[in-house]
């Protein structure tokens, strides 16, 4: 197997871009949610929204720690498929898709709504 073949490149597509502008916006979503729940349930949903970060910094510090130990290219569904087996991986994927396109929608709605405002 050529070393070539294998290596690792630093390289953006459109497609990477799109995914992380997306992913960038869910920001808007959550302030526009979180006002609500806010106002609804008081400054106690601050401490799920702690308590939330709080998981997702762990979740997020061990897949760092996976791609600095194994670094493949592809998204985090190489390690699901690694590690759990080739259904996880498939799930792994497909559920960041659906996620990014319900993200998607949630900040048009709040786009809406601001704007409706204003």
């Amino acid at each position: 197997m050529k070393a070539a073949a294998t290596a690792l490149t630093r390289g953006l597509t459109a497609r990477h871009i799109r995914f992380i502008a997306l992913g960038s916006a869910i920001g808007t979503g959550l302030f526009y949610g979180s006002a609500e729940a806010i106002n609804r349930a008081g400054p106690s949903v601050l401490l799920a929204y702690l308590i939330g970060g709080a998981a997702i910094y762990i979740v997020l510090r061990a897949l760092g720690e996976m791609a600095v130990s194994n670094p493949v290219s592809g998204s985090f569904g190489e390690y699901a498929s690694k590690h759990l087996g080739p259904l996880a991986g498939f799930m792994t994927g497909w559920t960041y898709t659906f996620e990014m396109i319900v993200v998607c929608l949630a900040d048009v709605t709040a786009f809406g709504v601001y704007m409706g405002f204003w």
